[in-house]
């Protein structure tokens, strides 16, 4: 179903990918938006288990175009160093695909949360913050079905380099 990547030298492990997708603080949500449109939004998310959550609000075009078609692919950039003089640019990322659903449980609205917060509000309390907003949230669950992640070439010679 998901085509193999064509240069497969600059194809990362899984292990690789998962490490992107636990590193970066946002990506960018590809949906299908009204009347086939493409719809693709950065948002901020934490990757758990094979799993990708979000939080946006209770209504609007995010939630129609998933309701209308819940397959979309997620996608983070590790790396972006442009290089003038080569005319390229040393680069890492990841996509995932999957499916969204809105999480109803509030047991598993209030987990999705706790991820949320520990990633970007480590270390403090957050038990209030998501209590009083609770009921004013959506949360989205994306399951993921496939991930790959690719790295330029100039990164490749370089982690060779240096023998990471």
């Amino acid at each position: 179903m998901f085509p193999e990547m064509r240069r497969k030298k600059q194809q990362l492990s899984n292990e690789e990918t998962e490490e992107i997708f636990h590193r970066g603080s946002h990506g960018v949500l590809a949906l299908l938006g009204n009347e086939g449109w493409p719809y693709a939004l950065p948002i901020s998310y934490v990757y758990n288990g094979g799993k990708l959550y979000f939080h946006c609000a209770l209504a609007g075009h995010k939630l129609e175009a998933i309701a209308r078609e819940p397959r979309a692919s997620f996608c983070v950039v590790d790396a972006d160093e442009v290089i003038p003089e080569l005319f390229t640019s040393a680069y890492r990322s990841a996509i995932a695909f999957g499916r969204l659903r809105v999480l109803e449980n509030r047991e598993e609205i209030i987990g999705a949360l706790e991820l949320l917060c520990g990633k970007y509000s480590p270390g403090l309390d957050t038990t209030e913050e998501i209590e009083k907003f609770l009921n004013s949230v959506c949360v989205l669950e994306m399951s993921v079905e496939h991930m790959s992640g690719k790295e330029g070439l100039e990164l490749l010679r370089l982690r060779n380099k240096d023998g990471k």
